[in-house]
């Protein structure tokens, strides 16, 4: 993920597309936009956004779908708009990658807050060593996690998580905590299960399993904490 680059706002209502444009920029922001999730992956592969303002009901190609190809290969950062609201619906999302989700219609001023959240909270963190849980090494400077040697690619969100769990050192953090570690104060909706969609992605990504795990363990009805000694 570039720094400097642009914030890429894919959505086919062109309307709303120059209204979040016009906040962005207004920001600081350099903005660039697509109208349909084609055309979105085609950005993403030549300017490599900073973060991703994604509608899901894309013509072409749908916004889960380009979710989903981003996070092959990606972190970059998604905030995903929807007319959906249902509970599923956002859980899919976060499950396909999304680091936040804004209902539609929204204000274009909490959605600029939001990306500015998004990104603060992906910056990575300065003058601190890496941390160690079992093979694992976690190099918060660079935003790096290795298993063996071997590079892992974390979204930030699931990177939060697990820094989380291995600075407690073998503590339970229960879901409450670990959310102040996704989201810190920012105001954030969320919704029941967010932790758990998570934590799975990231044991799926760490070839965790929760029946025998060797990096996360389940505490049940408390939350979740790292299996230190491995």
């Amino acid at each position: 993920m570039s720094a400097d680059g642009p914030v890429l706002v894919v959505d086919d209502d062109p309307k709303i597309v120059q209204l979040v444009r016009a906040y962005l920029e207004r920001e600081g922001f350099a903005v660039v936009t697509a109208g349909d999730g084609r055309a979105a992956l085609a950005a993403i592969r030549e300017l490599t956004p900073r973060l991703i303002v994604l509608d899901l009901m894309l013509p072409e190609i749908d916004g889960m779908t380009v979710a989903r190809r981003v996070r092959e290969d990606s972190d970059t950062p998604i905030l995903m708009l929807s007319a959906r609201s249902a509970v599923a619906d956002r859980i899919q999302g976060i499950s396909e990658g999304a680091d936040d989700y804004l209902s539609k219609p929204f204000s274009p001023a909490e959605l600029v807050v939001r990306v500015k959240a998004i990104l603060r909270r992906a910056r990575p963190a300065r003058s601190r060593g890496p941390l160690r849980l079992g093979d694992l090494e976690i190099d918060r400077e660079r935003h790096e996690v290795r298993r063996a040697g071997e590079a892992l690619s974390l979204t930030a969100a699931e990177l939060r998580l697990l820094i989380a769990l291995v600075e407690a050192q073998g503590r339970v953090l229960t879901r409450d905590a670990l959310l102040d570690a996704l989201y810190g104060n920012d105001t954030t909706e969320t919704v029941d299960r967010t932790v758990d969609v998570y934590i799975g992605r990231l044991r799926d990504k760490l070839g965790d399993r929760s029946g025998r795990p060797r990096y996360v363990a389940t505490v049940r009805g408390t939350g979740y904490r790292a299996v230190t000694g491995s």
